[in-house]
C-alpha cells in the first residue's frame, strides 16, 4: 500500500510544486521541508501517538500513511526533476496544438520524463521496503517484529537477524530487478517509437 500511496503523494506534490498557484507551491514546499528534514522515527511517533488516536486509525494504517508521506516527499522531487528535464519547447508545442495542461503532461511531458524518473524512483521504492522495518517500534507485524518474536523464544539472535537481513535483501534485489527490466522495456519502446 505504501508504494502506491507514496507515488500518488509524490505525483500530487510534484504537480503542486510546478503549479502556478502560490498556495499550492507553498503547501508542497512546507510539506517537503517538514518531512524530509525530520527523522522518520519521530514522524512515526507523531502519526502513532497524535494522529492515530485523533482520527482513530489502526496502527497498521498509521505505519502505511507515515511511510507513504515520508517516501512520497522524496518521490515528489524526483518526479519534479524528471518533468523539468523535458525541454520547454515540448511543452510549448503541446500548448500550441491546443492541448490542456493536463493533456500536455499526460501525452508529452510524463512519457518523456518516465525513463529519467525510473532509476532514482527505484531507489525510493527499495528504501521504502527497508524503512518498513522501523514500524516494529509501534508493534506493527513485519519481518523485524517476527525476528524479535523468534529470538525471544529461541535466543538465536545472530541466526535470526542474518535470516531477516537475507529476506530483506531478497525482497529489495527482486524489486530492483523488476524495475531494471521495466526500464529496459521503456528504453526499447522509446527507441522503437
Amino acid at each position: 500500500y505504501s508504494i502506491v500511496l507514496g507515488l500518488v503523494i509524490g505525483l500530487i506534490t510534484a504537480f503542486l510544486r510546478l503549479s502556478d498557484s502560490y498556495s499550492g507551491r507553498l503547501l508542497a514546499t512546507v510539506y517537503l521541508e517538514l518531512v524530509r528534514n525530520t527523522p522518520l522515527l519521530i514522524q512515526l511517533f507523531v502519526f502513532y501517538f497524535v494522529l492515530g488516536p485523533i482520527f482513530e486509525i489502526d496502527r497498521f494504517w498509521v505505519a502505511v500513511l507515515c511511510i507513504s508521506f515520508f517516501e512520497g516527499s522524496f518521490a515528489a522531487e524526483i518526479i519534479r526533476g524528471g518533468i523539468l528535464s523535458v525541454p520547454k519547447g515540448q511543452v510549448e508545442a503541446g500548448a500550441s496544438l491546443g492541448l490542456s495542461r493536463a493533456s500536455t503532461y499526460r501525452y508529452i511531458t510524463l512519457p518523456q520524463a518516465l525513463p529519467i524518473i525510473l532509476p532514482p524512483l527505484a531507489g525510493i521504492l527499495v528504501n521504502l521496503i527497508k524503512h518498513s522495518a522501523i514500524v516494529s517500534v509501534i508493534a506493527v507485524f513485519d519481518l523485524t517484529t517476527s525476528g524479535l518474536d523468534i529470538i525471544s523464544e529461541t535466543f538465536m539472535a545472530f541466526e535470526i537477524w542474518i535470516t531477516v537481513a537475507a529476506m530483506y535483501l531478497v525482497i529489495t534485489i527482486s524489486l530492483s530487478i523488476v524495475i531494471s527490466r521495466f526500464e529496459r522495456y521503456m528504453k526499447r519502446s522509446t527507441l522503437a517509437g
